[in-house]
């Protein structure tokens, strides 16, 4: 069985920072790809950003220059470090790892392994 847990996210005001955590525990994710989604309410799930094992990051266009995604791979967390947040940022944060073989920019995400979510509340 594998668990995501995620923490992190809260309430903020436009311009602050949150940094989310995805902690990984069930079987090895050292030479997994792990990504962050979100998904607003009314909207689909959107891919946000990724981080393969050997450190190299993906972001969506609309978050790049703003967040930040890492690892530590010795305790199975994924970062995702959000700054100047905009409201438009306001959603739940999926933590995702796809299995083995699978692109995390699969467009069928289906077989991901998914934490529980948190919120994060962006007010303008």
């Amino acid at each position: 069985q594998v668990q995501l847990v995620e923490s992190g996210g809260g309430l903020v005001q436009a311009g602050d920072s949150l940094r989310l955590s995805c902690v990984a525990s069930g079987r090895t994710f050292r030479f997994s790809t792990m990504g962050w989604f979100r998904q607003a309410p009314g909207k689909e799930r959107e891919f946000v950003a990724a981080i393969t094992w050997g450190g190299s990051t993906y972001y969506a266009d609309s978050v790049k220059g703003r967040f930040t995604i890492s690892r530590d791979n010795a305790k199975n967390t994924v970062y995702l470090q959000t700054n100047s947040l905009k409201s438009e940022d306001t959603a739940v944060y999926y933590c995702a790892v796809p299995p083995p073989g699978v692109p995390v920019g699969a467009k069928d995400r289906s077989s991901f392994y998914w934490g529980q979510g948190t919120q994060v509340t962006v007010s303008s």
